[in-house]
């Protein structure tokens, strides 16, 4: 059976995802830039701002704001150590009453605040965040530069997570077996497979694990 192309900027069906996180790459970022095929300018580099969701009762749906958007995304599986998501719902800010019962908080899997307006702002939903005993809101910076190795989308990021610097580097596809030959390519086999719900916990101390370096 043929696979399937990767294009970057495209949405495709629910990728596969190797990612790991620490101090230093230098050598497999290296090696990822020197086996790159050509990509478009604008993924070079790209640099910004988000806000992660963070909750102590949910692992499986990955939320955070950028650009004045939600953009929640659900876990689907794991096979041979590689974890597949999907898009579940993107939405704008101010955001409906609605759509937080229905769709942020169910995803959040904590107690439901009261909501008592039609709408809310960006600015008025941190604020709930926050008071939520079962939540927090956590600043996140990336410069992300991108790659594709083996008709996989690459990328390494310098990522600060409320401040503390560390490094990250991945793999994604539709096809299992191009991230595993790009993790060997790129000699990051041994290295933890980690998503960024799970290395936010690390940093801001709600788990006590250690990262790749």
């Amino acid at each position: 059976m043929a696979t399937s192309e990767m294009k970057i900027g495209e949405i495709s069906k629910p990728r596969f995802e190797f990612r790991t996180f620490g101090q230093n790459f230098d050598n497999s970022s290296k090696r990822m830039a020197r086996l790159s095929v050509p990509i478009p300018e604008k993924v070079w580099e790209r640099k910004s701002e988000e806000i992660y969701i963070l909750s102590k009762t949910n692992d499986i749906n990955n939320t955070k704001i950028r650009d004045g958007k939600m953009d929640i995304k659900t876990y689907i599986q794991t096979v041979d150590g590689l974890e597949q998501w999907n898009p579940l719902m993107k939405s704008e800010f101010p955001i409906s009453k609605e759509v937080l019962e229905n769709d942020v908080f169910p995803a959040f899997k904590v107690e439901m605040p009261s909501l008592t307006k039609n709408t809310y702002t960006l600015k008025e939903f941190l604020a709930m965040i926050d008071a939520h005993k079962d939540l927090q809101s956590v600043k996140v910076k990336k410069q992300r530069f991108g790659y594709m190795v083996n008709n996989t989308l690459c990328e390494v990021g310098n990522v600060l997570i409320n401040g503390a610097k560390v490094v990250t580097i991945n793999s994604e596809s539709t096809e299992l077996e191009d991230i595993k030959k790009t993790i060997v390519d790129c000699q990051l086999e041994g290295c933890e497979n980690i998503n960024y719900l799970q290395v936010i916990k690390r940093i801001i101390g709600w788990i006590n694990k250690p990262l790749a370096n």
